[in-house]
């Protein structure tokens, strides 16, 4: 709550977070990778501020601890983490300001982020997907809408990608982006399998 009684919203915070978050990581792989090309800052970036990777990090530092949900809600995945991670650079940088927050944030990444794991992995399946169709020269559409499932009306994003209107993958997740991602992991499968139907690969 602030001075003048007015609530903050997490979502809010978790918005002026991942703002915050993004920019210190792109400051911070800049200088500490000077040899780093665009595409590889890009894609650094990108797994560090990942989904998955917050949740990790939100639980190396135990925030899972610390936070408190209704029982009802306890079924929804681990993701929460990661936007409560979100928030708490957001508080942080109302507080603090920029320096400070960019310092508490630089501590959380030479202690808990493992860079030679992060270089080794290459799970963002959309831009794997994006990046095979311009090489192959497709148009490649992501279709993406939300449901409500169960008693306690939980949301559930379901993404859909298309080559040419044939559907290529499906994937479900608790925001559009992990759908998104497991929909492009579908679609990168069905292609290796049917290497005939695109021979341009």
């Amino acid at each position: 709550m602030l001075s003048d009684g007015n609530i903050i919203n997490n979502e809010r915070l978790e918005y002026l977070g991942d703002a915050i978050l993004n920019a210190v990581v792109a400051d911070y792989l800049f200088i500490n990778y000077p040899d780093g090309d665009e595409g590889f800052l890009s894609k650094m970036r990108s797994k560090m501020v990942k989904r998955k990777h917050l949740n990790l990090l939100a639980l190396r530092l135990g925030i899972d601890k610390l936070m408190t949900s209704q029982p009802k809600l306890n079924v929804l995945s681990k993701h929460l983490y990661g936007n409560a991670f979100e928030a708490l650079i957001g508080a942080i940088y109302l507080d603090k300001g920029y320096i400070k927050t960019g310092k508490f944030i630089e501590r959380i990444i030479r202690k808990y982020v493992d860079f030679e794991k992060l270089l080794k992995s290459d799970s963002d399946y959309k831009s794997q997907l994006i990046e095979w169709a311009q090489k192959n020269k497709r148009e490649i559409v992501f279709e993406s809408h939300e449901e409500h499932k169960g008693e306690n009306n939980i949301p559930v994003f379901v993404s859909y990608v298309k080559v040419l209107d044939d559907e290529l993958g499906k994937g479900t997740g608790n925001s559009k982006k992990e759908s998104e991602q497991k929909a492009a992991k579908t679609a990168l499968e069905h292609i290796s399998h049917h290497l005939s139907l695109f021979p341009n690969h």
